[in-house]
C-alpha cells in the first residue's frame, strides 16, 4: 500500500486514539489557518466571526417593556422607538451568541449600527451599539451596551474599528462552545 493510501486510511478509518488526535489537530489548523483567514477575507475584516461573551447586549423582556425603561436615556440621544426597531439587532442579542462581522468604511457607519471594536481595558472584543457620532477632526463613535446604563467610558476611534467591522448576523447559543472551552481551560 502506498504512503497516500496508509495516510488516507489512518485519518478516515483508523479508530486508533492517535487517529483521533491527528484529525482533532488536522480539524484546527485548518480552521485556523484557512477557513477563518478565507472568511475574514471575503467579508472584508479580521474578526469575521466572534462569540458574545458578556449580557451588555441582552433585552430581558418583550421590546415594549425594554422601551419603556429605556427611552428616556434614547431620547436625549434623538433616538426615537420607531428608529431604534428600524436598527439591525433592534431586539439585542445574547451572550453565547456568534455574530458575524463585516468590515466598514468607519465613514459609512451610521448611528444604530452595532460595531465591534478593541479597547484598552479589555482582552476581547467589544460589541455594543453606536448611539452618537462626533465629529472632531477625526470620527468617533459613542456606544452603548443596549442592557448597560449609560455610555461606554470612552468614544470608539476609527483606529479601533478598523480591523473588525459592523455586526450583520446573529447565530444564537453556538458561541457557548468557545465559553464553556475557555471557562474548562481557566481563561479569563
Amino acid at each position: 500500500m502506498s504512503l497516500l493510501k496508509k495516510l488516507w486510511h489512518f485519518l478516515w478509518h483508523d479508530d486508533s486514539l492517535w487517529s483521533w488526535v491527528v484529525n482533532l489537530v488536522l480539524a484546527f489548523l485548518i480552521v485556523k489557518f484557512l477557513l477563518y483567514p478565507g472568511i475574514g477575507w471575503m467579508l472584508d475584516t479580521d474578526y469575521p466571526i466572534v462569540a458574545v461573551v458578556s449580557g451588555s447586549m441582552e433585552h430581558d423582556e418583550t421590546f415594549a417593556v425594554w422601551w419603556g425603561n429605556n427611552k428616556e436615556f434614547y431620547a436625549a440621544y434623538n433616538i426615537t422607538q420607531e428608529q431604534f426597531q428600524a436598527f439591525s439587532f433592534s431586539q439585542g442579542f445574547n451572550k453565547g451568541d456568534i455574530i458575524v462581522l463585516h468590515g466598514e468604511e468607519p465613514k459609512a457607519i451610521k448611528v444604530g449600527e452595532v460595531i465591534v471594536y478593541q479597547n484598552s481595558i479589555s482582552s476581547y472584543p467589544i460589541i455594543h451599539r453606536v448611539i452618537a457620532l462626533e465629529e472632531t477632526p477625526q470620527r468617533q463613535f459613542i456606544t452603548k451596551g443596549d442592557h448597560n446604563t449609560i455610555v461606554d467610558p470612552q468614544p470608539v476611534t476609527e483606529e479601533q474599528i478598523a480591523q473588525t467591522g459592523v455586526a450583520v448576523f446573529r447565530i444564537p447559543y453556538l458561541g457557548w462552545i468557545k465559553l464553556l472551552f475557555i471557562a474548562m481551560i481557566g481563561g479569563p
